[in-house]
Order: structure tokens, then C-alpha cells, then sequence
């Protein structure tokens, strides 16, 4: 007698992973290469594909996206985007990252490359990139598709690649709440952020077939962990055991160790030359290779266009002294075009009047003198701009210190100073005008900083 369960009670395979995140090296491992669905976690690579079409200005945070009707129809969990709608890229991004929102992923993934084949594609030639060997992406939310695999092995790599390759936008990540255009969501993993001290990130996913999916990361101290779990049974057992992992990963990882980021790869177009300069080899399947072997040794002179005289050009003398101009023949010359000139006109002066007196029955204007009644020291700056929030100060302080330095001729003179909210410690520049918190911001955005304006405080 067999009893067929119905596919709710039925256990995903589990596989897990624990890696040191400053070096790379694995601390604990089970199934870790066997081909799972990956579910949500695909939104990592969607994400990372959007950060990366921004860093080469195939598209900004502020484009505005209209939404298909094929993105418009994806099942829940969604943001509820309408066909023909247009929303910036900043929301679909906060969606993505925040609500796991499938709409949201697809309309990323039409938007950066049309459709979401091409999109599919873009994602598997990135994902060889980062050394991602036994992954398969078919969409761009993570929804079970046949052949749509992944390992936690691979997407642990990717959660490295995310957390090192684009910090400037990891933050989206721990936000346990966020605006995303329509309405605010709330973070699908806002229960581990808030029960595991250090924890900031980063991606949960579910479907039937994949179970509980999880890839999280804790920082503390010096040291940061990276977890990942396929298969868990439900959402609070799957925190426990992604919990566990990390407790794992702290008492084995080295107090201090070198910080070793992962290369972070170049773009691998679909079609087209790759340009490799020298020896280096271009990444296999990269399409045409145009490889620069050594620099130009001569340059051949244009025929004249027929019709054309030749323009005479002076070339210098690299004959011998007795072939050369000699002194006397220049000094000869300079005289007879000194004599051609023709002679400087002879200035006019042109002779100033003086101003007749004024009448002595003219009344002069007394000027009262103004009364400062307040004086403020400010010029309105009340001004600021807020550019992330982060789980210490340290971290907070220190992205200001970064910003401060890659754009200081916006920035000069404003405040650096760390709030603390409940949700974490915002980073703000204060003491600007309107205009230049609005410049500033306008420049951080140009170059992938994520930032708002803060308006004067009532």
C-alpha cells in the first residue's frame, strides 16, 4: 500500500553551506553541489545584474520602467504593479530586495534587456563569471521552470559577490521595511534581522519544490559569516537552523584574517567582440576576441582628394649644419616682414568732460538705518541628505567618511552626523541648502550612491 503526501507536507531536499566571507573559506558544508531550486534566492543575480547595468550606465536608479503586461500577471508574492504603469527602477529594486516581489523582478529583467529570455540569458553568462558552475537561470523571480537549478555552494559565491562587489547598495537588504513606489513593504526576512544579533542580509526563498531557502549574513566585530540553507521545513525552522550555521561559523572562523574580496568580474556581453589586450584570455564563450598585439609601426600618408592642392607643410631640418637656415637668413627675414607691416594707428584721446555741479537746491535722501531684529547663522541650510542606514555607527560613520571623500565639492561644509533610529543608525550630511542637497544627492546617484534629501525638521 502507498500513501501519496500532497506536495505541502512533502520534505525538500536540504543541502547548507557556512563560509568565512573575508577569505572565502568554507566552514561547513552538506549537499552543498546537489541541483536544487533555488526559489527566490534568483533575485540575488536579478539584483546583481541591475547593479551592474547601473555601474555601466545602461540604465539609472531614477528610469522610469513601464510595466508588461506579462511582468503585471506574475503570481504572488508581488508588489501589484499594473500593465502600462511606469515606475522608477529605485522601487522595483526595493521590491525585489525587501518584498521578494515577482513582478517587480520581471519588470527589472524587461527593462535591462528587453525580454526575459534575454534577461535569463544575461543572468547564466554572469553567474559562469562568478564562478557559479552549477547553476541554471530560466526567469528572473525564481519560480519553479524546469531546468531553473542552483546549489547552495553557488549561491553562497553570489552572496559573497553581492556583499563585496556592490556594498553601496547592500543595505537594501536589512532594511526591514522600505517604500517601494505603490505602497511600503515589509522585509520577508525582518524575523531573523531582528532575533540574530550582527545579522543584515540578505535573501530568503520558498516554493514547494525548493522548501524554506535562506541566505543570510551576520557581521560581528571583525568577523562575517555567510549561511545558506535549500529545504527548510518552515520559516522559523529554517531561521533556527540558518541561526545555528552561523553560530557554527563564528566559533570556527579566526578572529583576525586577512580580507580577501572576490574578484569582481567584467561584462560578458551576449554577441560581440570582447577586446583582450595581449595575452590574457577572454572568458570562454565570450564571442569574438579582438586581441591587440603591439602598437602601430607606421602611418601612410592620405592620397589627396583629386582636384585638391597640396598644402605645404614645414617640417623640421634634419640636414647638416651647411644645409640648414642659417642665422643671418632669418634675421634678413624678420626685417622684411617687419617692413611690410603695415604701422600702428596713432591712438585718439578723446577728451573727458567734467560733470556740471549739482544745483544747490537739490534735497539729499537720509538713508534710516535697518534693524537686525535676529540674526541666523545658518543661511538656511537646513538641508540634509541621507545616504543609507546601517546596523552600527562604525559602519554608519564610515560610509559618510567614504562619500565625504569621493565628492567633496558638493559636500563641503555640510555636517557628517549618525542618528540613531530604531531600526539602525542612519547616515546623514547636514547643514545644506535645498538646492545643494538636491545637487548633492543629484552627483551621489550619478555615481551609484544610493541617497535621499532630508527636509528641514518642524
Amino acid at each position: 500500500m502507498f500513501i501519496i503526501l500532497p506536495a505541502s507536507v512533502m520534505a525538500a531536499p536540504y543541502a547548507a553551506m557556512v563560509m568565512d566571507a573575508r577569505t572565502g573559506e568554507v566552514l561547513h558544508s552538506r549537499n552543498a553541489d546537489t541541483r536544487l531550486h533555488p526559489a527566490s534566492l534568483t533575485k540575488m543575480m536579478t539584483l546583481y545584474v541591475a547593479f551592474q547595468a547601473i555601474e555601466r550606465g545602461e540604465i539609472t536608479l531614477d528610469t522610469k520602467v513601464k510595466i508588461s503586461r506579462f511582468a503585471a500577471s506574475e503570481p504572488p508574492s508581488k508588489l501589484g504593479l499594473q500593465a502600462g504603469q511606469r515606475i522608477a527602477l529605485r522601487y522595483l529594486i526595493r521590491a525585489a530586495a525587501v518584498k521578494s516581489a515577482n513582478d517587480a523582478a520581471t519588470a527589472i529583467g524587461e527593462a535591462i534587456s528587453g525580454s526575459e529570455a534575454a534577461f535569463a540569458r544575461r543572468m547564466n553568462r554572469t553567474a559562469k563569471s562568478l564562478g557559479m558552475t552549477r547553476t541554471t537561470f530560466k526567469n528572473a523571480h525564481g519560480l519553479t521552470e524546469s531546468g531553473h537549478m542552483s546549489t547552495a555552494r553557488d549561491m553562497t559565491l553570489l552572496g559573497r559577490h553581492v556583499l563585496y562587489d556592490y556594498p553601496q547598495y547592500y543595505n537594501l537588504f536589512s532594511r526591514r521595511s522600505t517604500h517601494a513606489g505603490v505602497r511600503e513593504v515589509a522585509n520577508t526576512n525582518r524575523r531573523l534581522l531582528g532575533a540574530y544579533k550582527g545579522a543584515d542580509g540578505i535573501k530568503t526563498g520558498y516554493t514547494r519544490a525548493a522548501g524554506f531557502n535562506l541566505v543570510a549574513s551576520a557581521e560581528r566585530g571583525n568577523e562575517r559569516i555567510i549561511a545558506t540553507v535549500f529545504g527548510g521545513k518552515s520559516t522559523a525552522s529554517r531561521n533556527a537552523r540558518v541561526a545555528e550555521l552561523l553560530d557554527m561559523g563564528f566559533r570556527r572562523a579566526p578572529s583576525r584574517a586577512p580580507l580577501r574580496k572576490p574578484t569582481k568580474p567584467g561584462y560578458t556581453p551576449d554577441d560581440g567582440p570582447v577586446v583582450v589586450a595581449g595575452n590574457n584570455a577572454a572568458p570562454k564563450g565570450a564571442g569574438k576576441i579582438i586581441r591587440l598585439t603591439g602598437a602601430v609601426k607606421t602611418s601612410l600618408r592620405p592620397v589627396l582628394r583629386p582636384g585638391a592642392a597640396a598644402t605645404p607643410v614645414l617640417v623640421a631640418s634634419t640636414e647638416t649644419p651647411d644645409a640648414a637656415v642659417k642665422a643671418d637668413d632669418i634675421l634678413t627675414a624678420l626685417e622684411v616682414a617687419q617692413a611690410a607691416a603695415p604701422a600702428k594707428p596713432t591712438p585718439v584721446v578723446i577728451p573727458m568732460k567734467r560733470p556740471a555741479a549739482r544745483p544747490g537746491n537739490v534735497i539729499l535722501a537720509r538713508a534710516e538705518p535697518e534693524v537686525v531684529t535676529r540674526l541666523s547663522t545658518s543661511g538656511g541650510r537646513h538641508w540634509g541628505v541621507n545616504v543609507g542606514r546601517y546596523p552600527s555607527r562604525y559602519k554608519a560613520e564610515k560610509v559618510l567618511l567614504q562619500t565625504a571623500l569621493t565628492e567633496m565639492s558638493s559636500l563641503d561644509g555640510s555636517l557628517r552626523k549618525v542618528v540613531r533610529k530604531p531600526q539602525g543608525f542612519d547616515a546623514n550630511f547636514m547643514g545644506l541648502t535645498r538646492e545643494g542637497a538636491d545637487l548633492a544627492c543629484r552627483r551621489l546617484q550619478a555615481r551609484n550612491v544610493t541617497c535621499f534629501t532630508i527636509g528641514p525638521q518642524s
